[in-house]
């Protein structure tokens, strides 16, 4: 028998303020784990644990049908020194909840585990549901999501619940950091020397600040890249024999990041590597079912520059959930309880469209 919509919104916004109560930074999710645990156990659904992911099937999963992952995560950065309010303490104000995690990603976390529990008894669905609350995602550690693909079966479509005030994010850059050396001679400040590597980076920083990718995506625009970080040195008088960057590149679907490596490590004017080439860019056809779904609900689509656990999964993936994505990681993080309303409520009904 299905649970009132209402009654599901009511535990889900209870939820989220237990969750906001417990610390939960990344790599330490047992007590939000222990958490999702109790909300299972009550709605009487059996569950899994790996690690500190949560994660449940619908009951009339069947090997033979192909299966939507309905994911979010349940860990947070730590907090900023600019907080006013305590992060670890739910406060409702003005129609807003502050706390910790509130908006990245609590409120997409709840409003994912109401809607599958509302579906969780429902018989003929043309896909079998996973339910998956996940830790480690702001880390990209190792015991995410990426940890729990290998024990899950075959996912053939998925949403990932990140706040993008519903609307759907059918694609998402990827990422590839890489560590930079530019060389020179070490010396003693006051003699000569031709071959300052200090200097000899302003020619590299010039070629990385000109450098641009030949193929723009339709949805994610142009790949962007950045240095954003140098270090050299350790006194006044004495010229280093290197000078250390780090480079930012955000992917777009046009480009694997191997590709984007392969480019950069034949064409770049200084030593370069890679730190990991895992964190693909995703996307989802514009015209695939589930995004049809929501557009059919008034929902636009557009491209999302921010990273999320869609990297970890090579299955087509639509990134939405309640909340706003410029609030992620700020001081004083909030959502606001209509987005948690009106969040569980379009996910049901984009559910719907493409379920039933």
């Amino acid at each position: 028998m299905k649970t009132s919509l209402s009654k599901l919104t009511e535990n889900a916004i209870v939820l989220l303020k237990e969750l906001i109560k417990e610390s939960s930074f990344s790599g330490h999710e047992d007590k939000t784990a222990e958490l999702i645990q109790d909300w299972f156990n009550s709605y009487k659904i059996p569950f899994q644990r790996a690690n500190n992911n949560i994660y449940a099937f619908n009951e009339a999963f069947d090997a033979s049908k192909p299966t939507i992952l309905l994911n979010s995560h349940h860990d947070t950065v730590k907090p900023n020194s600019a907080y006013t309010k305590d992060p670890f303490t739910p406060i409702e104000e003005d129609g807003k909840l502050f706390g910790l995690g509130s908006n990245d990603a609590g409120g997409c976390l709840v409003s994912l585990i109401a809607a599958f529990t509302y579906f969780f008894h429902q018989e003929n669905l043309n896909h079998n549901i996973i339910i998956a609350a996940t830790g480690e995602e702001e880390n990209s550690g190792p015991n995410g999501l990426n940890s729990l693909l290998k024990i899950l079966p075959h996912i053939d479509v998925a949403i990932v619940g990140e706040p993008t005030q519903m609307q759907l994010a059918i694609a998402e850059k990827g990422l590839v950091i890489f560590d930079g050396i530019v060389h020179g001679t070490p010396s003693h400040a006051a003699h000569p020397n031709t071959n300052n590597a200090i200097y000899n980076t302003i020619s590299v920083l010039d070629w990385f600040k000109k450098y641009t990718f030949s193929k723009t995506s339709e949805v994610l625009g142009d790949v962007k890249l950045t240095v954003t970080q140098i270090s050299a040195g350790s006194q006044h008088n004495v010229v280093p024999a290197k000078v250390d960057l780090v480079i930012d590149v955000r992917v777009n679907d046009c480009y694997t990041n191997k590709e984007i490596s392969d480019l950069l490590l034949s064409e770049a004017p200084c030593e370069l590597k890679a730190r990991s080439l895992r964190l693909n860019s995703s996307s989802i056809p514009k015209d695939h079912a589930l995004v049809q779904s929501g557009i059919m609900l008034g929902r636009s689509t557009y491209g999302s520059p921010t990273l999320s656990d869609q990297a970890a999964l090579s299955c087509p993936s639509l990134k939405l959930g309640p909340g706003d994505s410029t609030r992620s990681h700020t001081a004083d993080e909030f959502i606001c309880i209509q987005e948690i309303v009106e969040g569980i409520e379009l996910y049901i009904e984009i559910l719907k469209g493409f379920l039933l």
